[in-house]
C-alpha cells in the first residue's frame, strides 16, 4: 500500500494505492472500454502536445459507491485495457483524500466523479472529456461550476454537489467546469447514456 502526494498541473489529493490486480466484470468492462475509445477516436479524450493527458470516464460499482474509473496519465493511450483502470474505493473530500485500488493510480478527477456519484445513488456512469469549442459555446448556457473552482479539489468536489442539486442539471445531464478551461462532464444511468449526451452537444 502507497500513499502518493500530489503533483502540481496532476493530481492535487492524497492518493493511498493498493497495488494489485483488479478483474472488471465484463459487462461493465466493455461498454465502458468501447465508449472511452469512441470518445477518443474523437478527440474527447486524448493527450495535449506535452504528454500531459486529459479526459476520463468511469462507471459505478451497482450496489455501491465505489466505481471504475480511468487511470492517470492514460490519456494518450488509444486502446485500453484493465490495467488501465482504477478501482476507487472511498473518497473524502474534506481530508484531500482518495483510495483507490489496482495497477495505476486513480484519475485525478476521481474526486470530481465520486461527487456525482454520491450527490445521485440513479448516476451509473460519468464522463469528462476537453473541448475548448464546446467549452466556450456552453460556459454559463449550461449549468456551470465557479470560475474560481479548481479542478481535483476539495473545493471542487463542494461545488459539484451544490450544482447537482439544480433540476436543470438533472435534467441536461451535463455541466461546464467554469473553473476548468475545455472541460465538460455528463453524467447518466449507463455509459452509454452518459457518453451519448456529450456527443449530443455538438449538435444542437
Amino acid at each position: 500500500m502507497k500513499m502518493h502526494q500530489p503533483e502540481e498541473g496532476s493530481i492535487k489529493f492524497n492518493c493511498q494505492i493498493i497495488e494489485e490486480t483488479i478483474e472488471i466484470s465484463s459487462e461493465l468492462f466493455v461498454p465502458l472500454n468501447n465508449w472511452r475509445n469512441i470518445l477518443w477516436q474523437k478527440g474527447l479524450i486524448g493527450s495535449y502536445p506535452d504528454g500531459i493527458g486529459y479526459g476520463n470516464i468511469s462507471v459505478r460499482l451497482p450496489g455501491s459507491d465505489q466505481f471504475y474509473i480511468s487511470g492517470t496519465s492514460t490519456g494518450g493511450i488509444s486502446n485500453l485495457e484493465q490495467g488501465h483502470y482504477a478501482l476507487v474505493e472511498g473518497c473524502v473530500p474534506e481530508h484531500n483524500y482518495i483510495r483507490c485500488r489496482g495497477l495505476i493510480r486513480a484519475s485525478a478527477e476521481s474526486m470530481s466523479h465520486s461527487a456525482i456519484y454520491l450527490a445521485n445513488p440513479g448516476v451509473g456512469a460519468v464522463v469528462h472529456i476537453h473541448n475548448r469549442y464546446l467549452w466556450e459555446k456552453y460556459l454559463d448556457l449550461l449549468p456551470t461550476t465557479g470560475r474560481d473552482v479548481e479542478y481535483g479539489t476539495p473545493a471542487m468536489a463542494m461545488e459539484i454537489g451544490r450544482i447537482m442539486l439544480l433540476p436543470e442539471t438533472l435534467k441536461k445531464r451535463v455541466f461546464v467546469m467554469g473553473g476548468h478551461e475545455e472541460g465538460l462532464v455528463s453524467f447518466g444511468k449507463t455509459v452509454e447514456e452518459a457518453a451519448q449526451t456529450i456527443l449530443a452537444l455538438d449538435r444542437i
